[in-house]
Order: C-alpha cells, then structure tokens, then sequence
C-alpha cells in the first residue's frame, strides 16, 4: 500500500508516522510539510528527524506554504514551541527535497496512479495547492483520509473556536477547496473529526503497554513519543480534560490502512468561509438538501480498544526492533 502523508507535525502527527512506518503492508512514499502546529521550516525539521529516528530516512521530506491560502499562520500552543512537547529528537543530517509539497503530491499521485492512498492530518493548504496544479489529482488516489472537522456527536463543537476544529480552521479556504475538488473522486474522502477521535484516550498506562511491547522503555523512538506526548498530556489536563490524550492523527493514519476500522456515513461537507462566528466550521449536508454531490464519508464510530490495541502492538515492535538494531 503506497502511502503518501502530508502533516504539521505536532506530537500526534508523529505518532502518525511512527505508526506508518511500523505498518508492514504501508510503503510510505513521501511525507509533506506544512504549516500549523509551528511553522513550515520546523514541521520540515521535525520529519527528517523523526524519519531518521523511526529508520525510514530515505523517505522524502517536501516543504510546503509557510502560510494558509489567505491570512498569516495563527499560533498554535498544545503541542510546544518545537511542536514535540519535551521530546529531543537527534538530528538528522538530511534535507528536504528541492521541490515542493504541491509537487510531491502531483508526482506521487502520477507515480502511483490508482494506488496511492493520501492521508492529511494538518491543515489542508499543500493539497488545495496541488489541486491547483492538477485538477485530477482526485481521480489518481486510490483513496484520501483527513484527520479534521467537528460533525457533531461526543464532541457538537470545536477545539480552536466554538465550532471550529484546529486544521480545517487554520486554512478554511484550503479546505472548502479540497471537498470542492474531491466531489469528482471516485471514493468520497474519508474526514476523521473530533466527534470520532475523541473516542480514543491514549494514556500512561499505553506507554507501559508500549514499553512491554518494545521489550525496554529506553529505546530511542519510546523515549521521544514518552517525552512528547508527556507535554500533550499536560496541555489536556491543563485544559480540563484529564491526564490522558486523543490521538487524532494516529488514528486517522489507522483508518487509512483499514478503513474498516471506523464506521462512516456518506453525506455533503462544506466550509464556512465568512461568518462571523463560525469561520472554519464544517457543515454538513445529510439530507441532500443543497443538490449538491456527495464529496465526504465522515467517520462515526471506532473500537477505541482494537485501535489502541493495534497501535501499541505495531509501534511497540518498531521501538523495540529499534531500540535493538
């Protein structure tokens, strides 16, 4: 399965791609960088280096917009000023390639036509960019899965506003325009929002099962998702919910390998562009009744336990072949 992952990496981006690289039937082809947890360069930074860690660093880190399709970068917080909480990640000495995201995207989708499966689990500026450039970028994936928006359910509103959730929200206008593009897909993209993530709590006890899994706690990989995520805990506890953490992005890097894994719903998504109070909310058409074709399968429903089980399980072995390389 060729995967190619476009990510702002954050602490749950990286476990993400830490989950990628674990998977034995995913060959990840390329990984984007853009801007929305920190800034582009240190999303950049963050890939190669966690690539390195996780030894995949042939895999081709591109660099995307340093900012969304209209107005600057808003400040992120959650995930740190690194955007890896207290991880330290070694560097690495590898550099992105000279072309873009757009680009990267463009050449995947052509290098595997039919084949490539897309998964976005940062804002989506680098795929409205590359839609730009090639408008059957729809047509070429096999299938796209985005981790954002809020459709009701456990969570009715937002993570970054009332009604907003924080990728959709950190470029509305890359959003309106990749569900606008992805109308002409053969498989409606997959939306992974808060309403399904937060079904799924990542706690200490999982880093335990992960330390079991990998055979030590010390390895390189478990350290620095240790640290990490230790940070993410805190901002949630902070927030009121809890010393524990959705791992949003991990998830929806799962559902792209198995898109069995959450249940959905076929229905028309749109972005709010202009209102006042409702800038970035996702709005969803279940009835049909705009007339317009469905462009979305926004996920519902997980097994919080065969997820979880599933992630300690691969990741834990990748730490653990890792760790005794």
């Amino acid at each position: 399965m060729s995967v190619f992952l476009d990510a702002d990496t954050g602490v749950d981006d990286a476990m993400a791609l830490a989950y990628l690289i674990a998977c034995p039937e995913v060959d990840l082809v390329g990984v984007a960088a853009t801007g929305g947890n920190v800034a582009v360069d240190r999303v950049c930074r963050n890939n190669l280096d966690l690539l390195r860690l996780c030894g995949a660093a042939h895999v081709p880190v591109s660099a995307g917009a340093e900012r969304p399709l209209a107005g600057p970068l808003p400040a992120g917080g959650a995930h740190g000023p690194t955007g890896l909480g207290y991880a330290v990640v070694p560097p690495s000495d590898a550099v992105a390639t000279a072309h873009d995201a757009a680009t990267a995207w463009v050449r995947a989708a052509h290098r595997h036509p039919g084949r490539l499966v897309g998964v976005v689990t940062g804002p989506l500026t680098n795929l409205a960019l590359a839609l730009r450039s090639e408008p059957a970028l729809p047509t070429l994936l096999r299938r796209l899965v985005v981790m954002g928006g809020a459709y009701g359910g456990a969570v009715e509103g937002g993570d970054s506003g009332p009604v907003s959730e924080w990728n959709i929200s950190v470029d509305p206008e890359a959003a309106a325009a990749v569900l606008a593009g992805f109308a002409e897909a053969t498989t409606p993209p997959l939306l992974c929002g808060l309403n399904l993530t937060t079904q799924v709590a990542l706690t200490p006890a999982h880093f335990a099962r992960l330390a079991a899994t990998a055979g030590s706690p010390d390895g390189p990989l478990l350290r620095v998702l240790a640290d990490a995520t230790r940070y993410y805990f805190e901002a949630h506890r902070d927030a009121g919910d809890g010393y524990r953490a959705h791992p949003h992005d991990a998830l929806a890097a799962a559902a792209a390998v198995d898109p069995g894994l959450v249940t959905a719903r076929a229905a028309t998504v749109d972005v709010e562009l202009t209102g006042t109070l409702t800038r970035g909310m996702t709005v969803v058409d279940w009835s049909g009744r705009w007339g317009r074709p469905v462009n979305a399968r926004i996920g519902l429903t997980v097994d919080p336990t065969v997820f979880l089980d599933r992630f300690v399980d691969r990741v834990g072995t990748l730490a653990g072949r890792l760790a005794h390389s």
